[in-house]
């Protein structure tokens, strides 16, 4: 029985970086034609119910991606066993959620942009306290992720 990929991107307040690159593995995934389940949340509770960040949902209007709809919520302990994989965004936010993860967590655990070879180790850049274009540049780095991560689970790597 093959389970079906579902994956929860995490940041810090789930406005920003992880609303982003759930859209951007949405949007890789459907062009892909890979099923898959897709999620955000934050490891603080700053943004619980909140929409994403006005320049997140520009961001993702530009490539033609609603993302009005989602809300901000926090990871929850359930999270670690309905995720097939769970992706930080950062190395603060991956320590927390391996801080965090209860007896029995059966998620993969790991950095996003670790799934791009070159690019592991390294953040997705933090858009919050910048302009539009910090918010491009989160982009560049999700959506990158986002096709490599793609290309795993299509292959069976992951």
């Amino acid at each position: 029985m093959t389970t079906t990929p579902s994956v929860l991107f995490v940041c810090l307040g789930n406005i920003c970086r992880s609303p982003l690159a759930e859209a951007a593995f949405r949007k890789a995934a459907a062009e892909a034609g890979l099923e898959a389940i897709a999620d955000s949340a934050g490891t603080a509770a700053y943004h619980i119910g909140r929409p994403p960040d006005p320049r997140s949902i520009t961001t993702a209007a530009r490539r033609g991606i609603d993302i009005l709809g989602y809300r901000g919520r926090q990871i929850s302990p359930e999270d670690y066993t309905s995720f097939t994989h769970i992706y930080a965004l950062d190395s603060a936010n991956l320590r927390d959620i391996r801080r965090r993860a209860p007896d029995g967590a059966t998620a993969e655990i790991a950095l996003l942009m670790d799934v791009i070879e070159g690019r592991e180790g390294q953040p997705v850049i933090d858009p919050y306290h910048g302009g539009q274009d910090d918010f491009e540049a989160t982009w560049a780095d999700v959506s990158a992720a986002a096709e490599a991560l793609v290309a795993r689970l299509l292959t069976g790597r992951d």
